[in-house]
């Protein structure tokens, strides 16, 4: 797997340096259209509707129009948004693992520990593990500012983005109003249906039949020498910097001070001095940690396409 974004969790004054990893992909096969005739590939090609003219990516913008005006964002504007800048994972609150409903998880990511000592990543699982608590945070990624939970999985730091609360749909049907009933006999042999289908979920014991029933018709393809040899490589990307280690105990002291007694300028105040860290948390908030020059490529598009993805 390849880091598709590089940061730091906080809370409080305690910083945890990590890498993010999509945590699941997509097993579709994947496919593209094609001219039936004599099966040369069909290309879409960007053009100004105004000069009729192929534009090339790097010189495409994006622009916001509500019907009488246009307003064109360009790269330099969404890079100086504040958000967008931001390489931080905050923690903003602990909630009670069974208050997040599962409607409103949406895509999930793996975090690794980004230091020379793992220590801080560590302590932070297992306080989540001592305390049957999930991590509300709030972080920036490719331009939008996201709302996740952070919870453990097989000993690794697991963050699942949430929807919005207004992206939820309210589900109000009519023929749901309550006025259909149903006797105690039906829910008794519905209840013994049940029982007669129960089983403990075992995932892997599932598969996706269409996608190997594809995937057979295009080995058999292959095997009566239907096929073209179109073979494309990808290019390696360098591996990036280690992060710095910062005093856990010192942080952990100094935010446990300032969320008790008063603000967390105060507290730093009457900590005691300590030999200064590689990079120092501001009072307030910790410092950021600045993205390297160059940032690894995204993995595979996410799961939810539009039809003509999956055959274009």
């Amino acid at each position: 797997m390849r880091a598709i974004w590089k940061g730091a969790v906080t809370f409080g004054l305690v910083n945890v340096p990590v890498k993010l990893y999509s945590a699941t992909e997509d097993h579709d096969v994947p496919l593209h259209q094609v001219h039936d005739e004599d099966g040369g590939r069909i290309r879409y090609r960007r053009v100004c509707e105004l000069d009729g003219e192929e534009v090339p990516y790097q010189h495409i913008d994006r622009a916001y129009d509500d019907g009488e005006r246009t307003v064109v964002l360009t790269k330099d504007d969404f890079a100086a948004l504040p958000a967008e800048a931001n390489r931080e994972i905050e923690v903003v609150e602990f909630v009670p693992s069974d208050q997040i409903d599962p409607i409103m998880l949406d895509r999930t990511y793996y975090l690794e520990p980004d230091s020379k000592s793992p220590k801080a990543y560590v302590l932070l699982r297992r306080t989540l593990e001592e305390t049957d608590r999930t991590a509300i945070v709030k972080f920036a990624l490719r331009q939008r500012t996201r709302l996740a939970a952070m919870r453990v999985r097989d000993e690794v730091l697991v963050m699942q983005t949430l929807l919005w609360a207004d992206e939820v749909r309210e589900a109000a049907f009519p023929s749901l109003d309550g006025s259909v009933t149903v006797s105690d006999k039906e829910l008794a042999m519905s209840g013994q249906l049940v029982a007669s289908y129960e089983a403990d979920f075992a995932p892997e014991e599932y598969e996706d039949e269409y996608q190997v029933q594809l995937r057979q018709l295009i080995d058999a393809k292959i095997e009566q020498g239907d096929a073209l040899d179109t073979s494309e490589t990808f290019g390696e990307q360098p591996e990036k910097e280690d992060a710095d280690v910062i005093d856990l105990m010192e942080a952990l002291r100094r935010s446990v001070s300032g969320s008790k007694g008063g603000s967390k300028g105060e507290a730093e105040e009457k900590a005691p001095a300590k030999k200064a860290p590689a990079k120092k948390a501001p009072a307030k908030k910790p410092a950021a940690k600045k993205a390297p020059a160059k940032k690894a490529p995204a993995k595979k598009a996410p799961a939810k396409k539009t039809a003509e993805r999956k055959t274009g």
